[in-house]
């Protein structure tokens, strides 16, 4: 699931992991991001200490790892973590879905935590590339899911994701029980407080994104990009 910051990816890893023929990897190449670009993200030294930072090695794993007789290995990427080095050639071997957001609210989301932020570091073009990329290969539209839709009804919507998947649909994707899992990266304490607090998804926001005049640029120049990959969002 290529997704971008600030975009319901952690409650939708929580939501797979709840499934009992699922195994999760939770943003496995965050380490490598960090050590290639020296961002200074919260727990920065703690994420490339604990995370391969090659990304020939992690690529190996996502791409061949097996967990016993569970069917189903949910990958939860950042897509803004796929650096323009990183080869492409072992994304073939998954089956590539998108989560997006409208950018006016992952923006204004993410400057509640975050002082500085740019395009490169929320995901849409990569989101873009890869959609573009896979639609090529597959010779089909890949799997996209907006937040939006899921927040409003999460069981049709991950419902109709199962099918293009083959997979059946689980009820226990539907609630989860609250805390901290095993399988949460070791960043989760600077970001993960609400999911820890959560035992399903939440209810949809009635009022709109409140997004600062300054910040309206950003949010514009995203907005291509969002808009290419939800004409074909699936909504149940």
């Amino acid at each position: 699931m290529w997704s971008g910051p600030r975009n319901l990816s952690t409650a939708l890893l929580r939501a797979w992991e709840n499934r009992r023929d699922t195994w999760v990897v939770d943003e496995p190449l965050y380490g490598f991001y960090l050590q290639a670009t020296g961002k200074d993200h919260p727990g920065r030294d703690a994420v490339i200490a604990a995370q391969p930072t090659d990304w020939r090695m992690v690529a190996e794993r996502l791409s061949t790892e097996r967990c016993g007789d569970r069917a189903v290995f949910y990958q939860k990427h950042m897509a803004h973590h796929l650096l323009p080095q990183v080869g492409r050639d072992w994304i073939d071997a998954l089956d590539n879905c998108f989560l997006i957001r409208d950018p006016r609210a992952v923006v204004a989301s993410y400057v509640k935590t975050r002082e500085t932020v740019g395009l490169d570091d929320l995901g849409y073009e990569v989101q873009a590339e890869l959609f573009a990329r896979e639609r090529r290969r597959t010779g089909r539209v890949p799997p996209v899911i907006d937040a939006a839709d899921v927040l409003a009804d999460p069981r049709a919507v991950l419902t109709a994701l199962c099918r293009r998947l083959d997979l059946p649909f689980d009820e226990g994707m539907l609630s989860w029980p609250a805390g901290r899992r095993d399988s949460d990266g070791v960043w989760a304490p600077h970001w993960y407080e609400a999911v820890w607090r959560s035992t399903g998804f939440a209810r949809p926001r009635a009022e709109a994104a409140t997004l600062p005049a300054a910040l309206g640029p950003l949010a514009a120049a995203a907005e291509p990009y969002y808009r290419r990959l939800a004409e074909h969002r699936i909504t149940g």
